[in-house]
């Protein structure tokens, strides 16, 4: 799947419970500005598709090619095209990431301020 702000949103409100669904039991995902709770078998049926999109992010962001980097640098593609000019997006691509088990935080929360622009750091994995 194409990296696209659109293709992001759209996984991503596609994966949020709607009204009138039971939400006891969802997959959470704890952004930046954000936390969320997923579908868990919307999520299930679109991972492939985010793993697509995450694996067309900067070869920085890749574990085994550059071990993570800053969620500044995600607004690029691994060609290095911009994708999106939206800070929102990026965090959604991240939170669904985050929720398949395909993305990790490397430092803790309580340590961003040390980091460029006080912005966490991840990695596709």
């Amino acid at each position: 799947m194409d990296l696209t702000s659109q293709n992001v949103e759209e996984i991503f409100f596609g994966c949020l419970f709607q009204e009138g669904e039971n939400t006891d039991y969802p997959v959470l995902a704890e952004g930046i500005m954000s936390n969320v709770g997923f579908h868990k078998e919307r999520l299930n049926k679109n991972s492939d598709n985010i793993v697509s999109m995450l694996d067309k992010l900067p070869k920085e962001f890749q574990r085994d090619s550059g071990g993570g980097m800053s969620f500044l640098n995600a607004c690029n593609d691994c060609n290095g095209n911009q994708w999106t000019g939206l800070h929102k997006i990026m965090e959604q691509l991240f939170m669904l990431g985050l929720a398949i088990g395909k993305v990790k935080c490397l430092m803790p929360r309580s340590m961003w301020k040390v980091l460029p622009g006080g912005m966490p750091y991840y990695v596709v994995i």
